[in-house]
């Protein structure tokens, strides 16, 4: 039997990729280092992290800053390796399990349907080291497109998946019959409404709604109805209320951060849903506003065993992505 694994699957630990000046973090590049090394002081005391590091003077200035930071380094490794971006969730290994046997896909990665260079992206997962088989699927697929239950139930958007800049040649049928027998899922939980302003990926759920154990979903609540974004959101909150009758589902609903905006005044993608689920913990991204305290309120009430941990993003929705979006969990056995 396959199944797509969800993300509190036992887990070896985390991919990173390292922001530097031929990311598109050089205009922000304090900020988001700082933001890395807080990623890393709340991943390292409790399990391992697998950081890629451009070239050798990468790899020592992460080595200086996590020494000044005074971050206990034994479950950081590093690895030299050349890549265009640090979004690891969309060209990271996507793990499934068959018959037991645990596995990982590296699915094509093209920049969300070419937006952006990627090609040293897509060939990063097979110049890495794994324990574990690693397939190449012939199919355009990011990591936070999908969200699953692990129990055969995965989340998606048709504004991603069904794009035309994805996998143009597919019917809606095929790419169904695909996904079912690459991931080993039986249903698929389409959305048909929800976006953020600013965000490049085409709806990625993992930016709208995510389950947090088999029977919850966590999503994201627009209440003010004077907001561009309440129609779409209201209209997602009803989807996800249908579903939720119809498989018994529990809904967390997450506030809409307060409006955050860059030095030119384009609304910026600041989403709560885009947490990560760790063995101990649940990684949540703050931004600094106020609504940041009801959302770990409104996620603590559902993690069950796992602390919830509040990381500030606010440097990394500048470039349209969040928490979620630049790690990948790697399931034990991985490394």
């Amino acid at each position: 039997m396959r199944r797509l694994l969800p993300e509190w699957h036992p887990q070896w630990g985390v991919l990173l990729a390292w922001p530097d000046t031929h990311t598109d973090w050089v205009n922000h590049l304090a900020d988001a280092e700082h933001c890395y090394l807080d990623l890393l002081a709340a991943l390292l005391d409790h399990q391992q992290v697998r950081l890629v590091c451009r070239d050798t003077a990468s790899e020592q200035r992460v080595k200086t800053l996590a020494a000044d930071r005074g971050l206990d380094t034994e479950r950081l490794e590093l690895i030299i390796a050349d890549y265009n971006d640090t979004w690891a969730r969309d060209f990271g290994p996507i793990a499934v399990e068959d018959n037991g046997n645990v596995e990982l896909l590296d699915y094509t990665f093209t920049g969300w349907g070419g937006k952006f260079d990627a090609d040293k992206d897509n060939t990063l997962n097979r110049r890495l080291p794994w324990q574990l088989p690693l397939h190449s699927p012939s199919l355009v697929l990011e990591g936070g497109a999908i969200d699953t239950d692990g129990q055969g139930n995965l989340l998606t958007t048709r504004h991603c998946l069904r794009n035309p800049n994805r996998n143009p040649d597919l019917s809606e049928a095929e790419l169904v019959a695909l996904l079912k027998e690459q991931l080993g899922v039986t249903d698929i939980w389409w959305l048909d409404h929800g976006e953020l302003e600013g965000d490049d990926t085409d709806a990625h759920v993992d930016t709208l709604a995510r389950f947090v154990d088999t029977r919850t979903i966590a999503y994201v609540q627009c209440r003010n109805q004077a907001d561009s974004h309440y129609a779409s959101l209201a209209a997602m909150e009803h989807e996800l209320q249908t579903l939720a009758r119809q498989h018994n589902l529990t809904l967390v609903p997450l506030p809409l951060p307060t409006p955050q905006f860059n030095r030119e005044g384009e609304r910026l993608p600041a989403t709560y849903a885009n947490f990560l689920i760790t063995n101990e913990k649940i990684l949540l991204p703050i931004y600094g506003c106020d609504t940041d305290q009801q959302a770990i309120d409104a996620l603590q009430s559902v993690s069950g065993d796992r602390q919830v941990t509040p990381v500030n993003c606010r440097v990394l929705i500048e470039q349209h992505g969040s928490l979620h979006c630049v790690t990948m969990q790697l399931p034990r056995g991985a490394v």
